[in-house]
């Protein structure tokens, strides 16, 4: 981390500064960089997002860099606030200013303030660092709360009460785990105390900045370490009660099941070594998601979660709706690979090519994301069992790379259509039309022909024979 208290030097190397502080200087203003992007500098991290603050308007402060910088002003002035987007970066605008809460709303009440009120109003210490770009103290590092110090420690502190600081905004406690899952921080003792005593002050919220914050966690390089947090300060069961209800271990007659909460987390972690695609790990996330509902006991087997899978991805479009997440085709991924993340363990018994087929059919284009999600499921704390589990899983990859070689059923279009079947016949839609589809498309999964136009189109006679239709090329 930079131990430097003056960036001067580091701040004239920054064309767009130049024009925000002749800006400035031009208007008379006391103008300072804060936040994120000063938070940044010192961990030496790119950031592309520059939040100033000035002792005026502004608004009008954005407008005059604006016309240096040749480019569009867009103004929030209900937010007394202003962005403009130059290039890669993405430059915000607001005057000084203290804030106070109302406990129904984060909405706050604004005036006008110093810039020390402005750093007292930041969610953490690390965040409440600013750089003067002012004449004449200009690179000058400010930082009345020791973020540095606390960058140092690697701590997620806020700068005043942290009760007070989370009852007025309850988001701050999501940012919390946030900033410590991507910086790998610890929380401070007292603040992570004061969330989870603030931790129902979430109802306030909207879903979709909760989603937001969530998305972020579960993007970071270690997922499971901001799910803990989350999970231990109790903010996880107060919008994600579900994914809480699959952590603990029962016993009967001295036989248990795994915990189910820190597997998926293990899941999750493990996945994310190989991908960051968010709704891959979303899969990860909800694999097991109904085990809760489908747990029993049985004396000989033990515990079993018998349909799991169908009843997990019956869940996903509830829990999509409720977090506000997309109802679309990412939804539709998750529900896939959740109803499909089974098959390819079972198959290390029954690695028929019929089997692989089906599965190839059912997967479609997805079917790396599946397997992906399938070896980050090999979880165990033995070594030779997961080594066992492995190399019988590789059997499988080998054995669905020859048959999709041979049998092309990725995205596995029919070879003769319904219409077709229409005309060759001269019948009308009905349901003989989808008989007949569905007996060739068993048929080629099955192996008896091959996936090919000219098979499928005889079979398709023989078919329509036997059901009374008569080929119109036969009459």
């Amino acid at each position: 981390m930079k131990g430097i208290t003056n960036f001067s030097k580091v701040l004239r190397q920054h064309h767009v500064l130049d024009i925000v502080k002749a800006a400035g200087d031009k208007l008379g203003f006391e103008i300072f960089i804060v936040g994120g992007y000063v938070r940044d500098l010192l961990l030496e991290r790119p950031s592309r997002d520059i939040d100033f603050v000035c002792l005026g308007s502004g608004i009008k402060w954005a407008n005059e860099v604006g016309k240096g910088l040749g480019e569009r002003v867009t103004v929030f002035k209900n937010f007394g606030t202003a962005m403009i987007k130059s290039g890669d970066y993405e430059l915000q605008f607001v005057g000084a200013r203290k804030e106070s809460y109302r406990t129904e709303s984060r909405k706050p009440i604004v005036e006008d303030g110093t810039l020390e009120d402005d750093q007292k109003r930041r969610d953490f210490t690390i965040n409440a660092l600013a750089i003067s770009l002012s004449t004449e103290n200009f690179g000058d590092l400010l930082d009345p709360f020791d973020g540095v110090g606390d960058l140092q420690r690697k701590m997620i502190k806020t700068p005043l009460d942290p009760d007070i600081t989370f009852s007025d905004d309850p988001l701050r406690m999501l940012r919390a785990v946030r900033f410590a899952a991507q910086l790998n921080f610890d929380i401070d003792g007292d603040t992570f105390e004061a969330i989870r005593r603030n931790a129902s002050r979430l109802k306030i919220i909207s879903m979709e900045r909760i989603s937001d914050e969530l998305n972020k966690i579960i993007l970071t390089p270690t997922p499971s370490y901001g799910f803990k947090l989350l999970f231990h300060s109790g903010l996880l069961k107060e919008f994600f009660p579900e994914m809480v209800e699959l952590q603990g271990v029962e016993y009967i007659d001295n036989k248990a099941h795994k915990d189910n909460f820190y597997h998926t987390l293990q899941v999750l972690d493990n996945l994310s070594e190989m991908t960051d695609d968010l709704w891959l790990r979303w899969a990860a996330i909800l694999h097991d998601i109904a085990k809760p509902a489908t747990k029993r006991f049985d004396q000989k087997q033990g515990w079993t979660f018998h349909g799991h899978e169908d009843r997990g991805a019956r869940m996903v479009p509830r829990i999509f709706r409720r977090l506000k997440l997309p109802m679309n085709e990412q939804m539709k991924f998750v529900q896939k690979l959740v109803r499909l993340h089974l098959r390819p363990i079972s198959l290390v018994n029954d690695v028929t090519d019929s089997a692989i087929r089906r599965l190839l059919f059912e997967a479609g284009n997805d079917v790396e994301a599946l397997m992906n999600l399938c070896r980050a499921d090999i979880t165990s704390k033995n070594n030779e069992k997961v080594k066992k589990y492995l190399g019988n899983f590789e059997l499988v990859e080998r054995k669905m790379k020859e048959v999709e070689e041979k049998d092309h059923l990725r995205n596995f279009q029919p070879p003769v259509s319904g219409e077709e079947i229409i005309q060759e016949f001269n019948i009308k839609p009905g349901p003989i039309v989808g008989e007949i589809k569905d007996a060739i498309r068993e048929a080629i999964l099955e192996g008896i022909i091959k996936n090919d136009r000219d098979e499928a189109y005889q079979l398709m006679i023989e078919l329509g024979r036997k059901k009374g239709l008569t080929s119109i090329i036969n009459k």
